[in-house]
């Protein structure tokens, strides 16, 4: 009998999207922290908090972007 659903290459696939979708968006909620951050303490003129929240965001926003070119080439070779 043909097997019409591979059980273990589907739950596979599911926990990865699990992990993929809840780190991207976690990572780009930290970008939004901040810049949200960096706004605030610059009205405060705190510089080298807000430099470190400017830091984190760019941080965040590197690594998302990164993720996304990532899933986009994996998703091509497939």
């Amino acid at each position: 009998m043909a097997v019409v659903i591979e059980t273990k290459e589907l739950v596979q696939t599911i926990i990865a999207s699990v992990i993929a979708g809840v780190g991207i968006t976690v990572v780009f909620s930290l970008a939004i922290l901040g810049v949200a951050r960096f706004a605030d303490l610059s009205r405060e003129e705190r510089s080298l908090a807000a430099g470190a929240a400017a830091a984190l965001a760019a941080l965040a926003a590197l690594v998302t972007i990164a993720a996304v070119v990532f899933g986009v080439i994996v998703m091509s070779r497939k």
